[in-house]
């Protein structure tokens, strides 16, 4: 099942939809990074070029995965 978040990007508010464990992916990611979520999701968005934000945010989850392993 899917969980929205919502989220100003560049001045726009926005919202993404994705599986809980990317989320906890992506909270493991911003918390090693010392980033609040929005501030990674801001990175990520900035750095997707032409790739839906979702699918950027599941690759970054994914890299944050192979790169630490689950405690």
């Amino acid at each position: 099942m899917l969980k929205k978040r919502s989220v100003v990007l560049s001045g726009h508010a926005t919202s993404v939809a994705l599986e809980a464990e990317f989320w906890a992916l992506l909270d493991r990611l911003a918390e090693a990074e010392g980033l609040s979520g929005a501030a990674l999701l801001a990175r990520i968005d900035a750095n997707r070029g032409r790739r839906p934000l979702a699918s950027a945010c599941r690759l970054a989850a994914l890299t944050e995965a192979m790169r630490r392993p689950a405690d």
